[in-house]
């Protein structure tokens, strides 16, 4: 064997600095569990504001075991999720840190993300399955872990933009909905965003509609609660089959995507508008190549769809498996492939892209 045949050396710095990040990335697969656990047993809400406490009064004020609550902390602290004061053994949560881990009425808030990314990981087997067969896995297949904390992850954005920045960029929706409009939200899930609108728009009516019926369920027991149920219906129905006509908008809010004929829904939404109707896509912020996409948020949502969307979409007709990180060009493409002629992006966050398209 020649010089030139030799294997390339492996440059030992470089391996041992990935070792140690894919170590990271475990015990960050690991904290997963660890915020959930926090969130539902109520350690983050206890530590917000309190100032450094000891695992046993935190056990006391949340009605859990010193034991466990101890190793928690530690765990959480080696995260640098909390500070640790050694001299006295206490822990406390940095003021920023509680607006993402304690406070639900935060933008920046974070459990609901971290309760949907354990139950999809804890999917994963069957779609590792789907993987070697090419079958697709519905939502509907999915545990309560996944619909619960997609809900609360999408929620705190909704709250934040939808009223107050993402209607108002739409070309004169907000007067319509002033003074009274149809409404019908595709894929709605538990009603969310078609309830924050209904309660901003009081003249308007909403229809919601999602084919999984365990989510319509929950989203007509909110609107019950919320006392709309005189201005807001939910039905069970796919995006391509949603009832009624010359609706003045039609919002599709992180479900593009997900759907297996995405093209065949925007042309039923064409034929449900108004002539003057909107279309509202709210969909993941992605550049249009894969290189926009390798930073963390592109990492998460290359991730998710891989576990959810991806599956989601070939489990349905035609398959056509946009993923969570399409691009505006894709997005562009499904809806004038679908006939509707105008289409720009309207707004945009962090997180999330807002497209208007119209007839």
């Amino acid at each position: 064997m020649t010089t030139t045949d030799q294997p390339p050396a492996i440059d030992f710095d470089k391996l041992m600095g990935f070792a140690f990040r894919a170590v990271g990335d475990i015990g960050a697969t690991v904290n997963t569990a660890l915020v959930v656990m926090g969130d539902r047993l109520g350690l983050y809400r206890a530590l917000a504001g309190a100032g450094p406490l000891t695992p046993a009064e935190l056990a006391q004020r949340t009605g859990t075991t010193e034991r466990y609550v101890r190793e928690w902390l530690n765990a959480q602290a080696a995260g640098a999720y909390v500070d640790y004061e050694p001299d006295g053994g206490r822990y406390s949560l940095p003021l920023e840190h509680a607006a993402v881990l304690a406070d639900e009425s935060s933008p920046a808030y974070l459990p609901g993300v971290f309760q949907s990314a354990l139950g999809a990981v804890n999917d994963s087997p069957r779609i590792i399955d789907a993987v070697k067969t090419g079958a697709g896995v519905g939502w509907h297949e999915h545990n309560q872990d996944l619909f619960e904390g997609s809900e609360r992850g999408f929620r705190p954005a909704y709250h934040a933009n939808l009223i107050s920045v993402w209607l108002p960029a739409l070309d004169g929706v907000v007067a319509k909905l002033e003074r009274g409009a149809a409404v019908a939200d595709v894929g709605c899930g538990h009603g969310t965003s078609t309830i924050l609108m209904a309660q901003a728009f009081p003249a308007s009516t909403f229809v919601g509609s999602d084919y999984h019926e365990g989510s319509i369920a929950t989203a007509r027991q909110r609107a019950a609660e919320a006392g709309l149920s005189d201005r807001v219906r939910f039905e069970v129905a796919s995006a391509a089959s949603f009832s009624g006509r010359g609706y003045d908008l039609v919002a599709m809010f992180d479900c593009l995507h997900d759907l297996g004929d995405p093209v065949g829904a925007v042309r039923h939404v064409r034929q449900a508008l108004a002539p003057d109707g909107t279309l509202m896509i709210v969909e993941p912020i992605a550049g249009d190549r894969v290189e926009d996409n390798l930073n963390p948020l592109g990492r998460l949502f290359y991730g998710l769809s891989t576990l959810v969307c991806i599956p989601a979409s070939l489990s349905q007709d035609v398959g056509l498996a946009l993923g969570a990180q399409a691009g505006e060009a894709r997005i562009r493409d499904v809806v004038t492939q679908a006939g509707l002629a105008r289409f720009r992006k309207a707004s945009e966050t962090l997180v999330n892209a807002v497209f208007e398209a119209k007839p």
